[in-house]
């Protein structure tokens, strides 16, 4: 009881919050702009690479009991879903598509550690020149501003293609898993990992779920979240064949990334205040949507999905 108490003042907090600070100015999703919008402001108020470096997604902690820096768990996401993938057994030289780039951090580690050719898009101008600006120009890895739901390759372009926590942003489900499908050479890796909410079917949602669900849409500039098995049979109907579709819940491992991504701000502190004043405020922002967000994956409204396939 006392949990359900303690968020739902976090829910009144992010709407008072919202309204006498930003006038109510969320960044609820409207159109491929909003999204681009919002991740230009992120990267170049550099509040985010200041505190959690140059990986913008979730950690990877195991079953360990002992405490991980949130960095390294960070690192430690890429290479575990590089080798649950199978991404590890393509060889070196093979093309890789990273869908929803950031500013690189995932796609240098595909470059330097695993010897690929990658190619990073955003819708993202801004990442796309962060990532630029972060990447050595002895590495074999590029990056391009392009909608996911159109990109401008042919059929077959890549060896092997990986998108993490892109999906939420995406309108048109069914379109992202086909346009990624579409690229990739048969025989080729498709690797995905996305925040996903409880599916529908198992259980429907209770009104301060529906308040909470609404506040996570609307202030990262979401369209929808699909459930795993709804990603999965995207999936699978994709119009573009693909093999040996397989789905796993990282939630477990993923879970102390929500308050380890608020803890680094108390250990990081020069990370905020370097940025002047005005960089407190908007970390404060982020904060109560942050503990919402911990709130719905430890309650199981949301869950951290991965997703395998051969194309």
């Amino acid at each position: 009881m006392f949990s359900w108490i303690y968020f739902l003042f976090f829910v009144v907090f992010v709407l008072v919050f919202s309204l006498l600070v930003w006038g109510g100015n969320n960044r609820k999703y409207e159109s491929s702009k909003s999204v681009s919008s919002a991740y230009d402001a992120w990267t170049n108020d550099r509040l985010l690479e200041n505190l959690w470096g140059e990986h913008v997604h979730l950690g990877y902690y195991g079953l360990e009991s002992g405490k991980k820096d949130f960095r390294v768990a960070k690192v430690d996401f890429v290479h575990e879903l590089i080798q649950w993938s199978g991404l590890d057994q393509l060889p070196k030289g093979s093309r890789v598509l990273d869908v929803g780039c950031g500013i690189g951090g995932s796609a240098r580690i595909l470059a330097r550690e695993y010897g690929f050719d990658v190619l990073g898009i955003t819708i993202s101008p801004a990442q796309v020149a962060r990532a630029k600006q972060l990447t050595p120009s002895d590495l074999s890895c590029r990056f391009e501003v392009m909608d996911a739901l159109n990109m401008n390759f042919a059929k077959g372009s890549f060896d092997g293609v990986w998108s993490v926590e892109a999906g939420p942003h995406m309108p048109n489900k069914q379109l992202y898993a086909d346009e990624m499908l579409r690229v990739l050479r048969p025989g080729g890796v498709l690797a995905v990992a996305d925040w996903n909410r409880r599916d529908k079917s198992q259980r429907g949602m209770s009104r301060l779920e529906k308040i909470i669900m609404s506040q996570l849409l609307q202030q990262w500039s979401h369209p929808e979240f699909s459930s795993i098995d709804g990603f999965h049979q995207n999936i699978i109907n994709s119009r573009f064949r693909c093999e040996d579709v397989e789905t796993a819940d990282w939630t477990k491992y993923t879970q102390p990334s929500w308050i380890e991504s608020i803890l680094e701000g108390i250990r990081r502190p020069g990370a905020v205040f370097d940025l002047g004043p005005d960089a407190f405020f908007k970390g404060m922002r982020e904060v109560p949507t942050i503990l919402l967000m911990h709130w719905a994956f430890a309650n199981g409204l949301m869950q951290f999905g991965v997703f395998r396939a051969r194309g």
